[in-house]
């Protein structure tokens, strides 16, 4: 049996320790085989582990299952792994998911325990080296100060879902105001917005966005709430540019990056949905929807005047004047 061979059994084995197993379709979507060959690697499964049990169920489908300690011994992880479950420990933490964080730190303690002594320090100077390369995943520049009460307030809120009472002030007033939300989501960016409805709204009222950093305080309640069935947290994110979301902004937006700033805009992602558009001379054009037009032009300024904006107008008439000449593009 070939090394890849043997690395996709391997897989395979693990997909069997679920509790439902795996199944012929389950094995042709995961390793893009026919059918043929999945039943081809059903065989060599039971072959290579002998505790294998074929479970027919009532949908009428065969199923395989391994229990997970017949094939514990052969899961060590991999450094690439452990250095993945590090940087996720670190970006979570620059983005200030400070609970979320101290979950997936407690998970790779776990991991770290169950790793035979052998394989241990052999391991530790890989996932050092990939660190080390990686830069140990720091995300330079500034951010909002955190509170760790209000953070682990609002991950116990948010997994409930229970109501959060929150002491919370708006940029334009001298003085915070205590009120109840049913948080929905949370939005990642510069700035860190819960996305949540206010309880002494209309039921039917939108959804708000509350800067967390103003938030002063949080406490989880008691009483738990039903979610909005209509919301999706990632197709509200891109509603927004970054972690701002405004209806009464939302709308086309189309850029124009000159031709020597146009190879450096092919190499981002400005929104999920953009559309990019070759011109003749080399120029391109970026398409999307999105609202925030504040930190659009926080963005923009960095291209200086390779950039041009063509819609909306109202970031158009913004950013003139305000454009400079850089040696350097993002």
């Amino acid at each position: 049996m070939s090394f890849a061979k043997a690395q996709e059994l391997l897989k395979l084995a693990m997909m069997a320790t679920r509790r439902s197993g795996v199944s012929l379709e389950d094995i042709v979507e995961e390793f893009g085989c026919v059918h043929r060959s999945a039943q081809r690697m059903t065989d060599a499964l039971q072959a290579a582990f002998p505790q294998t049990i074929p479970i027919d169920g009532e949908d009428r489908k065969r199923r395989w299952h391994i229990p997970a300690r017949a094939v514990a011994a052969l899961l060590t992880p991999s450094a690439d792994e452990l250095a993945a479950l590090r940087t996720a420990i670190n970006e979570l933490e620059a983005a200030g998911m400070k609970p979320e964080a101290a979950t997936v730190r407690h998970l790779d303690r776990k991991v770290r325990a169950l790793i035979p002594p052998e394989a241990g320090t052999r391991l530790a100077v890989d996932e050092e080296a990939l660190l080390e390369a990686l830069g140990h995943a720091a995300r330079p520049g500034p951010r909002p100060v955190v509170s760790g009460e209000v953070d682990a307030a609002i991950s116990e809120a948010l997994k409930g879902p229970f109501l959060l009472r929150i002491s919370y002030r708006k940029r334009q007033q001298d003085k915070h105001s205590e009120r109840v939300v049913a948080p929905h989501g949370l939005l990642l960016g510069v700035r860190r917005y819960l996305v949540a409805r206010d309880t002494a709204k209309k039921a039917d009222a939108p959804l708000q966005h509350y800067r967390v950093e103003e938030i002063y305080s949080a406490e989880v309640l008691e009483d738990s709430f039903d979610l909005d069935p209509n919301f999706n947290i990632r197709s509200h994110a891109e509603k927004g540019f970054g972690s701002f979301e405004s209806a009464a902004e939302h709308g086309d937006v189309v850029w124009r990056f000159s031709p020597e700033a146009a190879p450096y805009a092919r190499r981002f992602v400005f929104h999920p949905t953009q559309i990019i558009e070759e011109e003749a001379g080399g120029s391109i054009l970026i398409r999307f929807q999105a609202s925030g037009h504040l930190e659009m032009c926080w963005h923009l300024y960095s291209w200086g005047q390779s950039v041009e904006v063509l819609q909306p107008a109202r970031l158009r008439d913004m950013v003139h004047g305000h454009q400079r000449k850089f040696d350097v593009l993002p």
